[in-house]
């Protein structure tokens, strides 16, 4: 059990960091100190009691990320009750779905998202209050919870009668070993499981995090990540709520010149982001830049070689804020190609790896003391195992266990049991092999993992790594055919296309791709064809591409 009370790092945090800056939302005025966020807290508490919320009851949150998101979300935990956050891009229909299967008593919603459900197929939620300003949107309000809103002001100060500052942050006794989320994973197999998760599964993430990356009290963090999923609620939001940094929420992910001219504002301390973001810019930024002749020329002199490197990487500093101690990476595989060049410009990033079941760490090292190719180094407060007669070479399947777990499907006990075996073992379902130090190298997942016509083991992520690192491919998806023969659907980077006046000669450019990856691929990992998806690839929140959904045609 880890030693540090999970509600408890809050009390602490927002007492000791009352007159802070908490939270802000990029796009509009609304902001919190640590102080004015437990105020709010502490309102909210006063409506869950009025509406009969007890100990250990579920409440969903359903909106955007928002500072109000934020704010409701450790409104529930502090209470005592168990948050289940349902993401923002999933359909309403999902939405109630899951609202149901937690067994919700309560909704926060915010006014936008609610206008598509429906409030009769909820069954079990009794309250719905609004994320826009924590008003009462059921139509027909328990009358406790409307008198409770009417009078809150006069409630509140009622309760704290010689005014609220440290000293009345209190907040419910929960034990490490007490259940305070249920967060639904992203579906990438189907539909979502709910992930049973502990204090102590959060507290492992949190305290793990304040003991290996450096964030001091006052500092800023940019928050990009779906904050109901289990990355970017412990990592954006849990780790520096804890810590007292300000956090700016960015709200829904906009286009990348957006995204570039927040961190120049925001200038954050740390970032944390998904790969594909930093694949793009190295596409769109750097590449360039380094297939002119004259740049080609330059790089093969040692000492200008340096030079170069040098002021590339000043510059994609400067793009991301100037101030950054680095850039933690996750939720997929960083392109090789990218890793490599962005390790031979020395810009301090490092790659992470984990799961929603793990709440969600299971490894990370930082940019100075990590490998190459690697997704850091198996946790201080996790075990792991390798399912493969020789870990360090041959992949086998990830296998770990550890004071992150999660405590199982929420009423799934079929699925528990074929996640976690009878020895605490969580089956990752990923690929990878590791080191005598415990770094993990992933290769790819055992449900994408394709076997060659002479027993090869072929891993598409590699492959489709590789592919987009080609003109004018901007995603792929790498499938085999009846013949056992790999085929690529790609999307296409149809700006660059239009910009480059070549729209009506992407199936040629797409040949060309194919003769090209094929040059220097290895004979079982050759593609027979490359066909043009015309959209975008449905993706998971992590921005993972739901191969499941795609075929090709016979």
């Amino acid at each position: 059990m880890i030693q540090k009370n999970f509600i408890k790092m809050y009390e602490e945090s927002f007492a000791k960091n009352f007159d802070l800056p908490a939270l802000s939302d990029y796009t509009s005025d609304l902001s919190y100190t640590y102080g004015e966020m437990a105020r709010q807290i502490a309102r909210l508490h006063l409506l869950y009691e009025a509406a009969g919320v007890k100990k250990g009851d579920k409440i969903a949150v359903f909106g955007k990320n928002s500072s109000n998101w934020c704010v409701g979300f450790m409104s529930i935990i502090t209470y005592g009750a168990v948050s289940v956050p349902v993401l923002a891009d999933f359909k309403a229909a999902d939405a109630i779905t899951i609202i149901n299967h937690s067994d919700a008593v309560m909704l926060l919603v915010d006014s936008q998202t609610m206008q598509g459900l429906s409030e009769g197929e909820m069954k079990s939620v009794k309250s719905i209050l609004s994320l826009d300003d924590f008003g009462i949107l059921s139509t027909k309000p328990l009358p406790a919870l409307k008198k409770a809103n009417e009078n809150l002001d006069e409630l509140f100060y009622k309760k704290y009668t010689k005014g609220f500052g440290p000293e009345q942050v209190k907040y419910a006794e929960v034990d490490n070993s007490e259940v305070v989320e249920i967060n639904y994973t992203s579906g990438t197999t189907g539909f979502s499981k709910g992930v049973v998760l502990s204090a102590n599964s959060l507290a492992g993430n949190v305290d793990f995090a304040m003991r290996s990356i450096e964030l001091n009290p006052g500092e800023k963090m940019l928050a990009l990540l779906p904050l109901a999923h289990c990355y970017g609620c412990a990592f954006d939001y849990l780790f520096p709520m804890a810590v007292g940094v300000h956090v700016t929420i960015l709200g829904k992910l906009p286009a990348t010149p957006v995204i570039i001219k927040a961190f120049s504002e925001v200038r954050p301390h740390l970032i944390l982001f998904v790969p594909i973001f930093f694949e793009k810019i190295y596409k769109k930024k750097l590449l360039p830049v380094l297939q002119k002749g004259s740049v080609k020329l330059l790089t093969k002199i040692p000492g200008v070689k340096g030079l170069i490197y040098g002021k590339m990487r000043k510059s994609l500093v400067e793009t991301f804020g100037g101030r950054f101690r680095e850039a933690v990476l996750g939720g997929a595989a960083l392109g090789a190609e990218v890793e490599d060049f962005m390790t031979k410009i020395k810009f301090p990033f490092t790659i992470g790896y984990g799961m929603t079941e793990c709440g969600p760490l299971m490894s990370y090292e930082g940019f100075a003391t990590t490998r190459k190719g690697s997704s850091g180094k198996i946790l201080d407060i996790m075990e792991l195992k390798i399912d493969s007669e020789e870990p360090y070479t041959v992949p086998g399947e990830i296998m770990v266990k550890g004071e992150n777990l999660m405590e199982g499907y929420y009423k799934n006990e079929e699925a528990t049991k074929a996640t976690i075996d009878e020895e605490g073992w969580l089956h990752t379902g990923d690929l990878g092999v590791t080191d005598e130090d415990g770094f993990i190298y992933i290769k790819g997942r055992s449900k994408s993992m394709l076997l060659g016509p002479s027993g090869q083991n072929i891993y598409p992520e590699e492959i489709e790594s590789r592919l987009c690192n080609l003109p004018y491919i901007s995603e792929a998806v790498v499938l085999m055919n009846s013949s056992h023969k790999l085929e690529a659907l790609v999307y296409p980077d149809f700006d660059q296309a239009k910009a480059d006046k070549v729209e009506a000669e992407l199936e040629a450019k797409m040949e060309e791709n194919r003769k090209e990856y094929n040059y220097h691929a290895a004979a079982f990992e050759t593609l027979l064809k490359i066909h043009i998806h015309e959209a975008e690839f449905e993706k998971t929140p992590k921005r993972s591409i739901k191969r499941f959904l795609y075929k090709l045609e016979e």
